[in-house]
């Protein structure tokens, strides 16, 4: 007759605490969801535009909110370079007139260099600027709305205003240009 041999030591450390390490599984996640229904919020519009919301700039006869989505750093994005989001909205009135909505750093030239896109529904859109890293801190942010009619209309505000988290990432960048 043979006889089973005893468990290691491993073993029967795994047998005695392998419940206790797999409610800790389902544990750790559930520290991470506060900052996730946070975020969740802010992109479907629940929680406001985003961080240093502009009311009312005037932009020709039309008017929108403008917010950045964080109050933080532009983020690199590979060799793209650094970009930074922005949320804005329409005013309620020029919804049905405005075509599309663009933002840029410096003045554009033309409709065809007008900067980035708006996308999203007109009362929570939302783009991707790109911050060459050469920006000056008192550079203007370019709004260009575009209405079904063809007409252009542009404003601009500081960076400063719009962004001071970028400001304040600029001026650190300053020695490394």
């Amino acid at each position: 007759m043979s006889q089973a041999l005893p468990a290691s030591p491993l073993k029967q450390l795994w047998l005695k605490w392998r419940f206790h390490l797999n409610i800790l599984l389902i544990l750790i996640p559930l520290g991470f969801m506060p900052k996730y229904f946070a975020d969740a919020r802010l992109f479907r519009g629940e929680a406001g535009l985003g961080a240093n919301v502009i009311r009312d700039i005037q932009v020709g006869p039309y008017s929108l909110d403008l917010a950045e989505l964080r109050d933080e750093a532009p983020r690199a994005d590979g060799p793209a370079g650094y970009f930074k989001s922005f949320n804005a909205a329409l005013c309620k009135a020029c919804i049905k007139d405005v075509k599309a909505a663009y933002l840029r750093i410096g003045k554009p030239r033309s409709l065809r260099a007008a900067g980035t896109i708006f996308f999203g529904a007109p009362y929570n859109m939302g783009t991707s600027l790109p911050i060459p890293p050469r920006t000056k801190p008192d550079a203007h942010i370019w709004i260009t709305l575009e209405g079904w009619d063809g007409s252009m209309y542009q404003a601009s505000i500081p960076l400063a205003k719009a962004s001071p988290a970028t400001v304040a990432w600029l001026e650190k960048q300053g020695g490394n240009k």
